[in-house]
């Protein structure tokens, strides 16, 4: 492809650029292993954990909390009132997704999550608990695993880790006018992760997915007696129930995100570069016309 370069009259003519397509490794064996082990792993803790929700739909901070404390996020009818979600004092209506929805058979339910949302589908705390603790530890495992292994082959230092040049306000600024325009990959035919990806994926791997396992073991009773200091740490186990939903709520902003991405940056190249680690770009040079 070559871009058209006009010069004023009576000046040499500019070489035009072209643009060279070629491939590169991008994603290594073990982060390739790694996210698609997180795909299943995360939708099987995130619809069990909704339906660990629906069990008590409510949300404390501090130690305690019951039906008769006031917590700060409910969702579904109570019986002193109609509400559907109520987010401290704010009232919110759901259309009939949250709260108050109809089942496969068009039966009315008053759960917070509705059937399609969660495994199992119909209701079974005990069910939902096996699922979610049993696939929990191989994701707890695997994360670990990852990161120890990301810090030894120096994947965090020279992928992840931003530059001090990329941190200044104006290179941030300019990575963000570039997303805003579509423009996600470099013309330098490299392809290092951009100022934003670098702080997004060490907001997910330094703080959301450790927060996630910290605040779920937090919650165990066998950890409280051997870790009893892991509830002054989240300030209680309703703080730490309220915490592991906050994560949970921002990894799932975070997923939903990277899929609208992908599909914008161009999903074929994208996703197979996550299945084979050979990533297609293009570098631009000064050519002949």
């Amino acid at each position: 492809m070559m871009a058209t370069v006009a010069h004023p009259v009576g000046h040499e003519p500019v070489t035009p650029l072209r643009s060279l397509p070629h491939r590169v490794y991008r994603h290594r064996l073990p982060t390739r292993l790694w996210h698609w082990s997180n795909v299943v792993a995360l939708l099987v803790m995130l619809t069990s954990g909704l339906m660990i929700f629906n069990a008590h739909p409510r949300l404390y901070w501090g130690d305690h909390g019951a039906n008769a404390d006031r917590a700060w996020l409910e969702i579904g009818p109570t019986p002193g009132g109609a509400h559907l979600v109520l987010f401290g004092s704010v009232d919110v209506p759901t259309g009939g997704v949250l709260g108050r929805w109809k089942d496969a058979n068009g039966v009315e339910q008053t759960r917070a999550f509705p059937y399609w949302a969660t495994i199992p589908s119909g209701y079974s705390l005990a069910a939902a608990r096996r699922w979610h603790l049993s696939v929990a530890w191989i994701f707890a495992t695997l994360t670990f695993g990852y990161l120890l292994l990301s810090a030894a082959n120096r994947h965090i230092r020279r992928d992840l880790l931003p530059t001090r040049g990329e941190l200044k306000p104006s290179y941030l600024w300019q990575d963000v006018k570039d997303h805003l325009r579509l423009r996600f990959h470099p013309t330098d035919g490299t392809a290092h992760y951009n100022i934003l990806q670098k702080l997004t994926y060490g907001l997910v791997l330094f703080v959301l997915l450790p927060g996630i396992v910290l605040t779920g073991l937090t919650m165990s009773p066998a950890f409280n007696a051997a870790w009893p200091w892991m509830l002054d740490l989240f300030g209680g186990r309703q703080s730490a129930r309220s915490l592991h939903f906050i994560f949970a709520t921002g990894l799932v902003g975070f997923i939903l995100i990277h899929v609208l991405l992908v599909i914008l940056a161009g999903p074929i190249n994208e996703i197979r570069s996550m299945l084979t680690g050979w990533f297609h770009v293009h570098r631009v040079e000064e050519g002949a016309a």
